[in-house]
C-alpha cells in the first residue's frame, strides 16, 4: 500500500497474520459525504472473536520476552511506513470517515506519531531496586506486560485512536484484539497491514471488523485470557463494559464522552480566542470528545468575540473533501444530523438566537450540517448539558468567576476545557479549579502523544499517551531478595 492509488473494494479480518473471511458474511461502508458504498469488508461474530483471542494468546509469552530494543525498532519501522503511505491512509479516512482533507492529513501525522513515541517508551518501562529499611532483603519492582488486551475504537479518528492504543500495548509486550467502528474499518485494517510489514509477528495485532460490537466485544470480555480492556466511546457503553469487566476482575482504561467549556475572561486576547475556537469547536466537523462544546464569554467581551467568531463562521465552506476548498466535512450519519439539529432547534425554542450559521451543500447524499452559533443560551439548556459532538457553538455570558465555575463544574464529564485569558497566573489559578483532565491554557488543542489523555468524573479512567500511556498496559510486580 503505497501513495494513493485507488481504494481496495473489499477487506478481511486480520487473525493470526493472516486475511480471512468472517463468520458473519461481509458489510458495506459508505463515504459520508455521499451515501455511496465504497468498500466491503468481512463480518466477524463471536467465533471470530474467540479465534482473534486464541491467535493472541498463542503469540503473548514469546512476545512478551520479545527485548524492549525489538518491539522499539518494529514500531519504529511502522512509524516510518505510516509516513511513507500517509497519503492512502488520509484517502483512506476521507472516504471513510469524510472529514477534510486537512483534518485527514493532520490525523495521520498525529496518529504515527504514537508509533513512534511509544517506540522510545518501550526501553524505558522502569523499574526499581532498593534496600529494604531494615537491610535484610533487597526489593525488585519491575513493570511486566498485563497479557492480551481488547481494544475498541471509535469512528471519529479512525487512525489516532487505534494507534493511541496499539502503541503503547505493543511496547509494552502485550497481545491484541482490536474491534475497530463499523463505520471506519478502513483505517484500522490498513494499520494492521503496516505492522505486520514492519515486523509485528502473527497473533500479536488482531482485527475484528464488525456489525455487532456487543456480542464480539462480549466474547472477549468473557475469555479468561484476555486481561485488558480498552475502550473509547460514550459513557453509556463505558459503564456497561465496567459492570462487565467486573467479573472477572478485568484490567481496564475508559476514555470516555466529554462536554468542555471553552472559557474566555475579560483581559483575554480575543484573536487568539477566536483562533483557538475554530480548532477547538470545528476541528473535524466538531466530531471529538475534546471539542469545545460550550463556551462561557466574559460579559465585557461577549459582543466582540460573538461577532468575530460568526465572520469565520460565516466563511467556512461545507462539502466534501473532494472538492477543493472545503474545510468542513460532514456528519458520520443521517442520525447525527437529526439528533444535533433537535438539539438547535430545542435551544432556539428555550430563547436561543441563531448569531451566525454558515453555507450548507442542499440535502442529499451527504450528511452535512452547517456551522452554527448560538447566542442568549440559557445555562441550563440541554444543548449546554449534552455533548453536541457537531459543528454548533453555544455562547453563555459571565461576569462572576464563582457563579462561572459551579456552572462550569457542573457536569459529571470531566474530560477537557479550554481557558483565555491574559493574566497567565488567572488562567492557570482557573485551571486549576476546573475538574478536567486536560486543560488547554490560550490554546485550542490539548491531544499530545507526549502527554497523558484522560479524564476525570465520568470522563474514564487511566491515561494514553505521555509517560503513563504505558503503565497502562502493564502490572506491577515486586521480588524480595533475602539478604542476610
Amino acid at each position: 500500500m503505497t501513495g494513493s492509488g485507488a481504494l481496495p473494494t473489499a477487506h478481511d479480518l486480520f487473525i493470526a497474520g493472516r486475511w480471512t473471511t468472517g463468520s458473519g458474511g461481509t458489510f458495506d461502508v459508505d463515504d459520508p459525504a455521499t451515501g455511496t458504498v465504497i468498500a466491503s469488508v468481512a463480518n466477524g461474530d463471536a467465533a471470530d472473536a474467540g479465534r482473534a483471542v486464541d491467535a493472541a494468546a498463542a503469540a503473548a509469552a514469546d512476545w512478551a520476552r520479545t527485548p524492549p530494543r525489538r518491539r522499539s525498532e518494529m514500531l519504529h519501522t511502522a512509524f516510518g511506513l505510516m509516513r511513507r503511505d500517509r497519503t492512502t491512509l488520509a484517502d483512506l479516512i476521507v472516504a471513510e470517515n469524510g472529514k477534510s482533507r486537512a483534518d485527514a492529513d493532520a490525523e495521520v501525522t498525529y496518529a504515527a506519531e504514537y508509533l513512534r513515541w511509544f517506540a522510545e517508551e518501550a526501553v524505558r518501562n522502569d523499574g526499581t531496586y532498593n534496600q529494604s529499611p531494615d537491610g535484610k532483603s533487597r526489593t525488585i519492582v519491575q513493570r511486566r506486560p498485563v497479557g492480551t488486551a481488547a481494544l475498541v475504537i471509535p469512528w471519529n479518528f479512525p487512525a489516532a485512536m487505534a494507534t493511541r492504543k496499539l502503541g503503547p500495548a505493543i511496547a509494552a509486550g502485550c497481545t491484541v484484539v482490536l474491534k475497530p467502528a463499523a463505520e471506519t474499518p478502513l483505517t484500522a485494517l490498513a494499520l494492521a497491514r503496516i505492522l505486520s510489514e514492519a515486523g509485528v509477528p502473527a497473533g500479536v495485532v488482531n482485527v475484528v471488523p464488525t456489525t455487532d460490537p456487543g456480542a464480539v466485544v462480549a466474547a472477549w470480555m468473557a475469555d479468561t485470557r484476555v486481561r485488558k480492556i480498552s475502550f473509547t466511546g460514550s459513557t453509556g457503553v463505558g459503564r456497561l463494559l465496567l459492570r462487565q469487566a467486573a467479573d472477572r476482575v478485568v484490567n481496564s482504561s475508559m476514555e470516555l464522552g466529554g462536554n468542555a467549556p471553552f472559557i474566555v475572561t475579560r483581559d483575554a486576547d480575543l484573536g487568539a480566542a477566536v483562533e483557538g475556537a475554530m480548532v477547538a469547536k470545528f476541528r473535524n466537523s466538531g466530531q471529538a470528545c475534546t471539542a469545545a462544546n460550550r463556551f462561557y464569554i466574559h460579559q465585557d467581551v461577549a459582543t466582540e468575540f460573538t461577532e468575530v467568531l460568526s465572520r469565520r463562521v460565516r466563511a467556512l465552506r461545507v462539502g466534501p473533501a473532494t472538492e477543493h476548498g472545503n474545510t468542513i466535512g460532514p456528519l458520520i450519519s443521517a442520525a447525527a444530523v437529526s439528533s444535533i439539529t433537535d438539539l438547535v432547534d430545542t435551544a432556539v425554542r428555550g430563547g436561543a438566537r441563531v448569531a451566525a450559521r454558515g453555507a450548507c451543500p442542499p440535502p442529499g447524499g451527504g450528511h452535512f450540517f452547517p456551522p452554527t452559533v448560538l447566542t442568549d443560551v440559557a445555562s441550563d439548556a440541554e444543548i449546554v448539558r449534552t455533548e453536541i459532538f457537531g459543528p454548533v457553538a453555544p455562547i453563555l455570558t459571565w461576569d462572576d468567576e464563582c457563579d462561572l465555575l459551579n456552572q462550569v463544574n457542573d457536569s459529571e464529564a470531566g474530560l477537557a476545557a479550554y481557558v483565555y485569558a491574559g493574566d497567565l497566573q488567572h488562567a492557570l489559578r482557573l485551571g486549576e479549579s476546573i475538574q478536567s483532565g486536560m486543560i488547554g491554557i490560550n490554546r485550542g488543542l490539548v491531544s499530545d502523544p507526549a502527554a497523558p489523555f484522560g479524564g476525570m468524573k465520568q470522563s474514564g479512567l487511566g491515561r494514553e499517551g505521555g509517560r503513563e500511556g504505558i503503565h497502562d498496559y502493564t502490572e506491577i510486580q515486586y521480588l524480595g531478595i533475602d539478604w542476610a
